[in-house]
C-alpha cells in the first residue's frame, strides 16, 4: 500500500498533469476558434487599432464643442478622403505596369524558360524540349486561369465587404469608447479604477504614435524607393518604389519582401542580373537607413517588444490570419507588454516581452558611435 506522503505527490502530479491538459487543450481551442472566425474578426481587429489614430482629431473636435457624432463622421470622411486620394495618386503611378502587363508577363515567360532550359542543359536535358515544355505548362497555367480569376474575385469581393465595414467599427469604437471604458472599470472594481484609466491613456498615446510613426515612414519609404530605383535604372521606378513601400506596414520583413518585387523584375523581366545586382545593394542601404534611421527616430520606442516575438509573431499570425494578422500582430503586442507592465505579478512576463536587457547590444548609431569612441581613446 502507498504510504500518505506518496499518494499526496501522486495527486499531486495528477492535478498538475490535468491543468497542463486543460491549458492545452483551451489554447488549441482558442487557435481554432482564431482561424475558423477569422474573416469576422479581423475587420473588427483593424477598426480597433484605426479608432485610436482617429481618436487625437476626433478628441479635439469634441473640446471645441463639435458632438461626438459629428465629430467621428467628420474624422472619418476626412481620413477616407486622404486615404482615397494617396490609393488615386498610387494608382496612377502603378497603372503604366498594369497597362503593360500582358507585353511583361510574356517577356518574363519566355527569359525564365531561356533561363531554365541554360540551366538543364549542363543537367543533360535537351534544350528545346525543356523550353517546350516550360511553354506547354505555361499554357495550360493560362488556359486555367478562369477558374483562378474567379476564385481570386470571390476572395477580393469578401475582402472589399470586410474593408467597407472599416469605418462602421471605426466610428462604434470612438462613439462608444467612453461606454468600453466603463465597462472595464465596473469588471476589475474600483480598487483598480485608476489602473485601468492609466492603461487605457497610455495604450491610446502608444497606438496614436505608432500608426501615424508607421504611415510617415511608408510615405518616405516610396520617395526613397523610388529615387533610388530610378538612380540605378530601374524601369517603372515610382511605381515599383511604391509597391515596396507598402511592404513595410509589415515589421522586420517588408523591405525584404518588397525588395523582392523589383528584383524579380531585373531578373525576369529585364533579363539583366547586374540590374539585380544594383537592387539588392540597394535594398539593402534602404534596410539599413530604415531600420537605423527612420523607424528608430519617427516610430521611436513606442512598441518596445522584443524583436524575437515580433518575428514569432509575424510568422504565428501569419499562419492564423495570413496577411491582415501580419499587420495586426504588433499592435496587439504592444497592448499585451502594456497590460503586463501595469500588474506586479505579470512584471517578469513584461521584462521578457519586452525590449529591456538588450539596449547596450543593438546596432544603433548611438551604440556605433560609443565603440568608435572607445576605438579611438584605446589608440
Amino acid at each position: 500500500m502507498k504510504s500518505g506522503k506518496e499518494y499526496n505527490r501522486s495527486e499531486g502530479r495528477f492535478l498538475i498533469v490535468q491543468r497542463v491538459s486543460y491549458s492545452l487543450l483551451a489554447i488549441i481551442l482558442f487557435v481554432y476558434g482564431l482561424i475558423a472566425v477569422r474573416n469576422f474578426l479581423w475587420p473588427i481587429a483593424f477598426g480597433f487599432l484605426l479608432s485610436y489614430l482617429f481618436y487625437p482629431v476626433v478628441n479635439w473636435l469634441e473640446k471645441h464643442k463639435i458632438p461626438r457624432i459629428l465629430a467621428n463622421f467628420i474624422a472619418i470622411v476626412t481620413g477616407l478622403g486622404i486615404l482615397i486620394s494617396l490609393g488615386l495618386l498610387a494608382y496612377s503611378k502603378i497603372s503604366p505596369i498594369v497597362g503593360d502587363f500582358p507585353g511583361l508577363a510574356e517577356a518574363g515567360l519566355r527569359n525564365l524558360a531561356d533561363f531554365i532550359s541554360g540551366i538543364s542543359e549542363h543537367f543533360g536535358f535537351d534544350k528545346e524540349e525543356t523550353r517546350n515544355l516550360i511553354k506547354e505548362q505555361a499554357a495550360n497555367l493560362l488556359a486555367s486561369g478562369g477558374q483562378y480569376v474567379q476564385d481570386i474575385f470571390n476572395a477580393t469581393t469578401s475582402t472589399i465587404v470586410s474593408f467597407g465595414l472599416l469605418p462602421v467599427y471605426i466610428f462604434l469604437f470612438l462613439y462608444y469608447r467612453t461606454k468600453f471604458a466603463y465597462f472595464l472599470m465596473m469588471i476589475f472594481g474600483r480598487k483598480h479604477r485608476q489602473e485601468v484609466i492609466t492603461i487605457l491613456r497610455e495604450i491610446s498615446r502608444v497606438f496614436a504614435r505608432y500608426m501615424a510613426g508607421v504611415l510617415a515612414v511608408v510615405f518616405i519609404l516610396c520617395i526613397i524607393n523610388s529615387s533610388g530605383l530610378m538612380i540605378i535604372g530601374l524601369r517603372y521606378p515610382i511605381a515599383f518604389g511604391i509597391i515596396s513601400a507598402l511592404f513595410n506596414f509589415i515589421p522586420y520583413f517588408g523591405t525584404l519582401l518588397g525588395g523582392a518585387v523589383p528584383l524579380l523584375f531585373a531578373l525576369i523581366g529585364e533579363n539583366d542580373p547586374s540590374l539585380a545586382f544594383r537592387v539588392v545593394i540597394l535594398f539593402i542601404i534602404i534596410q539599413f537607413i530604415e531600420n537605423n534611421i527612420l523607424t528608430p527616430n519617427i516610430v521611436g520606442g513606442n512598441v518596445r517588444v522584443n524583436p524575437f516575438f515580433i518575428i514569432t509573431g509575424l510568422v504565428a499570425a501569419s499562419i492564423v490570419w495570413g496577411i491582415p494578422g501580419m499587420l495586426l500582430i504588433v499592435p496587439f503586442l504592444a497592448i499585451t507588454r502594456i497590460v503586463l507592465s501595469h500588474i506586479d505579478s505579470m512584471k517578469p512576463y513584461d521584462f521578457l516581452l519586452g525590449d529591456q536587457g538588450t539596449a547596450k547590444h543593438a546596432i544603433s548609431i548611438e551604440n556605433i558611435k560609443k565603440r568608435l569612441k572607445l576605438y579611438r581613446k584605446k589608440k
